[in-house]
């Protein structure tokens, strides 16, 4: 049996996994013990289905994996056409995960408003991706623009702020779910502030306990 499947709504939440559990030291990044994953195994898109799909028959479409995974993460976003809001969404895929035997071993997270928000870090990293020299120049130009509050470090409408960063940057970079790996994939985990994200560090370490915790 594997340690961990990530069940996803779409390509570009595929990457950002793939960022971050791919790469090198896990355990200590995350602070947790020893997880076998295997990004190209352990990770899987419900392909033609998305956030609706998921929501709705989140507990068909993860039953083929029933008896394979310890332990399983299905994300979706929050937004999108029809959605009941996060709540209500939190409360269906946990419901789909009961129903295949994952009740105390699975974690259903709900992305606020939409994973584009993985994107946005006050880094380096972030505004390299998005074809910007620095993220101090990234951000000046985001807060001039009226996508960043003064006080804030994502932008309330992160897919919007981050077509109109990728249009209007120094140096044209095509829209695509790399994206989002590049970033994910160097950033520290204790530079994100996504309340889905910290969910999600904090389960990994009650499910993989570091030695000695």
């Amino acid at each position: 049996m594997r340690d961990l499947l990530f069940y996803v709504a779409d390509g570009n939440m595929k990457e950002a996994i793939r960022g971050f559990m791919g790469r090198g030291g896990l355990a200590q990044r995350v602070g947790c013990g020893t997880i076998t994953f295997d990004a190209r195994l352990d990770i899987k898109v419900a392909k033609g289905q998305n956030d609706p799909g998921v929501f709705t028959r989140g507990d068909e479409l993860l039953r083929p994996f029933s008896g394979e995974y310890r332990h399983v993460v299905v994300i979706v976003d929050e937004e999108w056409e029809g959605s009941p809001g996060a709540s209500a969404i939190h409360t269906r895929l946990h419901a789909h995960l009961r129903a295949e035997g994952w009740g105390a071993t699975g974690l259903a997270l709900v992305v606020r408003p939409e994973a584009d928000i993985w994107l946005w870090t006050d880094t380096d990293h972030t505004a390299n991706a998005l074809g910007w020299a620095n993220w101090t120049q990234l951000s000046a130009a985001l807060r001039e623009g009226s996508w960043l509050n003064d006080d804030a470090i994502k932008p309330e409408r992160p897919k919007e702020a981050a077509e109109w960063a990728l249009k209007t940057g120094p140096e044209y970079i095509k829209r695509s779910s790399a994206l989002y790996r590049r970033v994910t994939s160097r950033v520290s985990a204790s530079r994100c502030t996504d309340s889905a994200v910290e969910t999600l560090l904090e389960t990994l370490r009650v499910w993989f306990p570091a030695e000695g915790s």
